[in-house]
This record gives structure tokens, sequence and C-alpha cells, in this order.
């Protein structure tokens, strides 16, 4: 039995180390090769600080919409609701999006309604939509900007990110970075 405890003591602290030291170490000199130092992507426009790789609110009808948040875009608690897809709160919460999205956006039909723009993310700090979910939007934006759609489609294509190495992940659209553009090309 000593044989034992003390090998455990042992392997404990031999992962304490590893764990602790040398694998926080690793990760976060990996971290200095990455762009900002691993700190995040940070946009400044208009005198204000944004990070693109968290999540923003955008809900006004002149702008591409982001993903809905569960917390409210906060950073310092993302997380989803953990509300199953058959809990009655959850739908009805997800059917409210879905209606204001369908007033905000007159001849849509519910069926073309991104998922991604009426349910939060895993963490609720999503920044990224598909280009689907900002093609649906394009008619709202050109009325409410008197902007050719065209314009609108080609400001798309300018900010598609494509899928790493061209095989993982989807096309996506940041949306900050969208709206910025976005104003940057009225102005």
């Amino acid at each position: 039995m000593k044989n034992h405890i003390l090998s455990g003591i042992k392997l404990t602290l031999v992962c304490i180390v590893f764990f602790a030291g040398v694998y926080t170490l690793f990760i976060w000199g990996i971290a200095q090769l990455a762009p900002n130092n691993g700190k995040g992507e940070i946009v400044t426009y208009k005198g204000k600080t944004y990070y693109s790789n968290i999540g923003q609110a955008f809900t006004a009808p002149k702008y591409f919409n982001s993903r809905p948040s569960a917390v409210n875009y906060n950073s310092a608690g993302s997380g989803g609701s953990n509300k199953g897809p058959s809990n009655p709160e959850y739908l009805a919460e997800v059917q409210k999006r879905i209606d204001t999205f369908l007033i905000q956006n007159p001849g849509i039909s519910k069926s073309a309604v991104p998922a991604e723009l009426v349910t939060a993310s895993g963490s609720g700090l999503d920044p990224d939509i598909s280009v689907q979910a900002a093609k649906v939007q394009v008619n709202r934006i050109a009325k409410i900007r008197a902007i050719e759609p065209q314009k609108l489609y080609q400001l798309i294509i300018e900010n598609t990110q494509q899928p790493v190495l061209g095989l993982f992940g989807p096309e996506k659209i940041n949306v900050l970075q969208l709206n910025i553009a976005l104003d940057k090309l009225q102005s």
C-alpha cells in the first residue's frame, strides 16, 4: 500500500508540473506567434474598440443582423441558454425572433430564414453568420440605405471568409467587419 501511495503522489506532482507549467507555457508560446499575440483581432472604428472574434449586437435595420446571444453578448459570461429544442420557453423565444425577422424583412418566407439568425450559438458570442444569412438581409438594407442590392452582394463576396485550407468549416462572414465595410461604402 505504501508503494501505491508514493507512486500516486509522484504521478500527481509530475502531472501538476507538466499541465500547470510546461503545457501552459507551450500554448502561451504558440499564441505569441498569432496576430496580436493571441489576444484576438482588435478593430477600432469611430473611436470605439471591438474584438472581431467576439459577437456584437447588431439589431438596427440598417445593418446586417448578428446572431442572437443567450448571454447578451457578455464575453465575461459566455454560454448558451441550456434549454432543449422542445422547451416551450425556448420555442417561444425562437418564434418571436422569427416573427421579428419576417416583419423587418417583408417578402421573405419563414422557411428562408436561416437558423443562425434566430438561434443563439453555444457560446452566445459567435461573431459570424453564413453567406445565406447575409444575402437574405440584402433587400431590407438596400431599401433603408438607398443602395443598389448588387453593391451589397459584392460587399458580401468581398467579406466572405473561405474554409480553412479550403476544406475545414463553412464559408462565413464576420458581421462586425461586414457592417464596418457597409458604413464605409456609404461614406
